[in-house]
Formats: structure tokens, C-alpha cells, sequence
């Protein structure tokens, strides 16, 4: 279900990312990095409408019940600023392709700092709370530091890990993309999940595999952790505005205790220089997701927002 002509490809990344990075989105889905990783299984297109850059995809999380719904991303701008009649404009024409297409027309993932720019152009929008996607940001040297009573269950574990294993922190490239493939394909053969999260799964599997290929093209943040030269834990991510990293995939093998707060802590004291924030995404209302993303005290959620016509 793609609606525009033009697909996320690694020739377009300049193109894309003049647009991704015109204005502090600070959304995790508004970076190239997150549009490249997910654009097969969200099925991610684009276009020029008017004076903006508009991206549309499909949500998954309503996979269970069998429904894929087709959205579309706020329109982008590549010069940090929004006329409301031209934004106007734009809405009005995505919703006639929407709408000649016979599919329903929404905008989502819209932070809360870019609604009311849309409000203004488009009164007549209605607004409803997203909370399953609302990004968990987090101080980096929060993570590092892993400072005070919040943290002190994470801390013993981090400690164990060291003190118990013999481990190396790598940057993760494209050259190892099979270890990386074979990491992946036993992590998700331990998973007992329902049917519709294995498929899901399977999706991002295909997609990971895509990514490890092309670490280096697309620009990814990326870290494993080995143990007996094996990869048993990986990290990767993407640049988001000036300050701030997306930490899109974060996997570990469980069998080894503190593993999943090594990962983390390494990821974060390795991109600490060009990142004060990572954005750790959603938790798609998965109660186990949000109890782990709440845990590590975030510094900020940040609200975001579906809007449809009256």
C-alpha cells in the first residue's frame, strides 16, 4: 500500500534528509535513519506536495485485529519555518490523493510542538492523544552515569556483567553483517511470542539484514558486544537533529545477567560526543516495553499526536 511514487532509497538521502532535517522534529520516526530501517515493513513513500515533503506509511499496530491503516507523516519542511496557507494547501491535496485512492486519510505521529502549527492551517482537523508512540528521550550521561537509587538495580547488574565476563565493545560495520544475521536468528528462535508478534519479527528480521548490509551508506550508530569472539549483544542508531541519537534496535542474549545494561551503557558512552539525548522510541502500548523504557528514568516523553477531519 505505498501512496506516493517515490520509495526511501540510499540514493535520495540527501534529498530526504534536507527535508527530515529542516526542522526539530525530535521525533524518532523523522530521521532517515528510521525511514531506511522500517521502509519495507511500514511501507514508506514520499513526495513533494505543494512547498512540503510529505511521507506516508502504513501503522502496524493494530496487526492483531488484521487492519494495516495507511497515515501520513506531518509534511516536512526544508527551511525550519511553515506558512499556514501553503501547509493548507498541502493537507488538503494529501487528503484528495488519500481519498482518490479510497483509503482513510490521517495525519500521525505529529509531536506536540508541531500540532499546533497544523491547527492553525487546519482548524478543522480533530486531535486525539497517541501515548502507545510517544518517544522516551533520555539524558546520555543519565544512562552512563547510572547515578542514584533509580538506578541501582541496574547498576548491580551492569557490575555483575563485568565482573563475570570477559567482553569487547566493537563498532559494528557492514563486513560483519552475517555474524550479525546469525545473532539475530538466534535471538528470535528463543522468543515465545503470539503469532502476530513472531510475524512482526520475521518483518524486522528481513529489515536487519538490510541495515547490517549497509551500516556505513545510511549512517548508522552502531555497537556489539562479543563475548568469546561471538556477537551476543548489538546496538544501533541514527543521528536525530543536532543533539540527539535514536537508538532504533537494542537485542541481547538473555542467558548472560547485566547483558542488556552493557549494551546500553557501551551505545551510549560510545556516541556521548555528538549526542546529549537518545531517543529510545515507543513502547506501541506494549505494558512489559513501557515498564523497561519508564525504568531508565527518562528526562522527557514527548507527546505526540493523530489528527483526522471532522
Amino acid at each position: 500500500m505505498y501512496i506516493f511514487d517515490h520509495r526511501i532509497t540510499i540514493e535520495d538521502r540527501e534529498t530526504l534528509e534536507k527535508y527530515l532535517n529542516g526542522f526539530e522534529y525530535k521525533t524518532s520516526g523523522l530521521s532517515f535513519s528510521a525511514q531506511y530501517m522500517w521502509r519495507d515493513i511500514n511501507q514508506f513513500s514520499w513526495d513533494m506536495v505543494g512547498d512540503y515533503m510529505c511521507i506516508a506509511g502504513i501503522s502496524h499496530l493494530e496487526l492483531e485485529e488484521g487492519i494495516e491503516l495507511p497515515f501520513l507523516f506531518p509534511p516536512l519542511t526544508a527551511t525550519g519555518e511553515y506558512d499556514p496557507k501553503k501547509l493548507r494547501e498541502t493537507i488538503l491535496e494529501a487528503k484528495a490523493i488519500f481519498d482518490r485512492d479510497g483509503h482513510p486519510f490521517s495525519l500521525r505521529l505529529v509531536p506536540f510542538h508541531l500540532m499546533e502549527i497544523i491547527r492553525e492551517a487546519v482548524p478543522e482537523l480533530r486531535w486525539q492523544d497517541d501515548r502507545p508512540n510517544y518517544d522516551y528521550i533520555y539524558l546520555t550521561q543519565d544512562l552512563i552515569d547510572l547515578k542514584g537509587r533509580a538506578f541501582h538495580g541496574k547498576k548491580n547488574h551492569l557490575n555483575y556483567f563485568k565482573k563475570t565476563y570477559d567482553y569487547e565493545y566493537v563498532d559494528l560495520t557492514s563486513d560483519m553483517a552475517d555474524e550479525a544475521m546469525t545473532f539475530i536468528d538466534e535471538f528470535n528462535q528463543r522468543k515465545d511470542v503470539p503469532d502476530h508478534e513472531m510475524e512482526m519479527l520475521k518483518m524486522e528480521e528481513r529489515a536487519m539484514e538490510d541495515v547490517f548490509r549497509n551500516i556505513e551508506a545510511v549512517g548508522y550508530s552502531a555497537g556489539a558486544i562479543l563475548i568469546d569472539g561471538k556477537i551476543q549483544a548489538i546496538a544501533i542508531g541514527g543521528q536525530l537533529g543536532g543533539n540527539m541519537i535514536t537508538e532504533h534496535v537494542e537485542k541481547a542474549n538473555t542467558e548472560f545477567r547485566g547483558l542488556y545494561q552493557a549494551i546500553n551503557n557501551e551505545f551510549c558512552r560510545n556516541v556521548a560526543s555528538r549526542a546529549k539525548y537518545i531517543n529510545r522510541e515507543e513502547d506501541m502500548g506494549i505494558p512489559n516495553l513501557r515498564k523497561a523504557k519508564l525504568s531508565y528514568r527518562p528526562c522527557k516523553l514527548l507527546e505526540k499526536y493523530i489528527a483526522v477531519f471532522r
